[in-house]
């Protein structure tokens, strides 16, 4: 430290972390305190992130000095949890960012919100899983906490459905840190794990099951594998009607972007057609956007599969139960 002319502006830097540093960290390294509240005045070099927080640079903060902000407005023994969490827990399938970060803090400190934090206090402050140096809530509890905050329940099933897939976190687990944090924001999370654990692997799958319950058709087989004559697999149907030989396949652009997408797409659409299965696709906005047109084709569809004889195409329910065979045909082929 330059002795009389206080901290330099590396030795500042070295001392923050992303550039972000308490005002209290500046006035121990020799910064005025008059000096580091001018400096974060409109046109000033500095800027306040939070109470008592301090960017050493003008223009936007990155999501990851803002994280450490957050951590810093906190105090010991915060974490992250939410949505922000979810993602550096590898779930992907969480809403676009918003500028706002989810908090964790023990019940018997005293943080307020900020513009950009919101805080939770909590008698149940978990064991932070730290991914590259910021304290994270487990997946358990970070999916949870932001479950509680979304509204939509399509939101809410892409988050959940995500991490079930992915392995990290189980259906049970997560209803039962449901069930330990109270009933504030739980009713529709509670509604979305009941349908994850009959499993559902997205919004649009939700959507397609509403669909099909006002339709007035048998349910079908939900994400069967569909076998031709030889036993070779034509595809995972993500709903099955095999007294007709019929699939319902629901797309998203999401899904299908690229051109080697398509055209997998459509050499499935060609293996369902030559061996005789009815295959109708629906896009996924479709599901909400036009339900009347949806149900009415689906329907259709139904009957023009009922009217032809049956194919010789076997297929497998995904929850183990065994399919039914038609007039005697059971190839073999793959479980």
């Amino acid at each position: 430290m330059r002795r009389g002319r206080g901290p330099s502006r590396a030795e500042l830097w070295a001392a923050a972390r992303e550039g972000v540093i308490s005002a209290r960290s500046l006035v121990a390294l020799g910064v005025p305190e008059s000096t580091v509240y001018d400096r974060c005045r409109d046109g000033g070099p500095w800027q306040r992130l939070a109470p008592g927080i301090v960017l050493l640079s003008t223009g936007r903060p990155s999501v990851h000095q803002l994280v450490v902000a957050a951590l810093l407005h906190g105090g010991p023994d915060a974490m992250l949890t939410g949505l922000e969490a979810c993602r550096r827990h590898d779930i992907h399938r969480t809403p676009p960012r918003d500028g706002t970060l989810q908090l964790l803090v023990p019940h018997t400190r005293q943080v307020r919100h900020t513009w950009f934090v919101r805080v939770d206090r909590t008698r149940r402050l978990p064991i932070p899983v730290h991914h590259r140096g910021v304290p994270l809530a487990p997946p358990v509890r970070a999916v949870i906490d932001a479950a509680r905050c979304l509204r939509s329940e399509a939101t809410i099933a892409e988050l959940v459905s995500d991490a079930v897939q992915r392995g990290t976190c189980t259906v049970a687990e997560l209803s039962a840190e449901l069930d330990s944090g109270g009933q504030h924001g739980s009713a529709t999370p509670r509604r979305v794990l009941r349908a994850v654990g009959a499993g559902i692997r997205s919004a649009a799958e939700l959507d397609a099951r509403k669909l099909w319950a006002a339709s007035g058709l048998p349910e079908p087989w939900w994400n069967a594998a569909v076998y031709d004559a030889a036993g070779q697999l034509l595809g995972i149907a993500d709903a099955w009607w095999d007294e007709v030989a019929l699939a319902w396949e629901i797309n998203s652009f999401a899904w299908h972007l690229g051109p080697a997408d398509y055209a997998r797409e459509q050499e499935r659409h060609a293996r369902f057609t030559a061996a005789g299965a009815s295959l109708l696709p629906t896009l996924a906005r479709r599901l909400r956007a036009d339900r009347a047109g949806v149900t009415a084709e689906l329907c259709a569809a139904y009957a023009a599969a009922a009217a032809r004889p049956r194919p010789a195409v076997r297929a497998v329910r995904v929850d183990g139960v065994p399919p039914v065979q038609w007039g005697g045909f059971a190839p073999a082929g793959p479980e």
